[in-house]
């Protein structure tokens, strides 16, 4: 699939925990390669509102882009990304959904062995991750001054955000890459295989926590740009 045109629109989609600006480094890599990357700043407090938030960016683009999202992200461009100027989407240690799945439903049955989230029960409709526990299940491999820094500016995730259910994926008109983080704690390797095999997605593994697009975002950067260039008119 190509658009008929090149792709320069780069859309970035947080997950949950975290807000926008840990897409910096991955921004950096971009706009000197001349995209234009444009990061969405999600409330993550359900997912319907995070897809019209996603959408309001992509209405306001000039052509085509590629519509990228980490971990919940992942469920909310599965959502948002049939909007017409979605030309492909990538996941990021992300969530998949399927039809009539949310996060919630991908999360209820965890590989034996795997790792369990310190996810702290539910406070007044929000979660939190246990902040001693933050560094070493979300960013093992980022600065441990960045990684208290993040435990600490932690966003309040909704769960009605992880009980959101996909109505039309959008990978299923979507050509889709997926970055597999092989050292992830928080969504099992496994599982992310699972997903991208199920979402017929072009797959690159490395070793990565989940917060890969902090710690490694060249290696993210490039996974977006081979996207972007595979569905350019060229």
């Amino acid at each position: 699939m190509t658009t008929g045109q090149e792709v320069k629109n780069i859309v970035l989609v947080h997950g949950g925990f975290v807000d926008g600006s840990g897409w910096q480094g991955v921004y950096d890599q971009l706009v000197p390669d001349g995209y234009r990357v444009f990061v969405v700043q999600n409330a993550t407090l359900s997912l319907a509102d995070d897809v019209a938030t996603t959408r309001q960016v992509l209405d306001g683009l000039d052509g085509p882009a590629v519509l990228v999202g980490h971990s919940y992200g992942g469920a909310v461009i599965t959502e948002a990304g049939t909007h017409p100027n979605v030309a492909a989407l990538a996941y990021i240690a992300a969530f998949a959904p399927d039809k009539g799945e949310s996060v919630n439903t991908l999360i209820a049955d965890p590989p034996p062995g795997a790792p369990v989230p310190p996810i702290l029960p539910p406070q007044d409709g929000f979660l939190f991750l246990d902040r001693e526990k933050f560094a070493a299940s979300f960013a093992a491999d980022v600065p441990e001054k960045l990684a208290a820094f993040m435990a600490d500016s932690q966003v309040p995730w909704g769960v009605e955000a992880l009980g959101g259910a996909v109505t039309d994926p959008a990978w299923r008109t979507r050509p889709s890459w997926y970055l597999v983080a092989t050292d992830d704690r928080m969504i099992p390797p496994p599982a992310q295989r699972i997903m991208s095999e199920r979402a017929g997605a072009t797959v690159t593994e490395t070793a990565g926590s989940h917060a890969v697009y902090v710690s490694d975002p060249a290696a993210v950067a490039a996974v977006i740009a081979r996207a972007a260039t595979a569905v350019s008119g060229r």
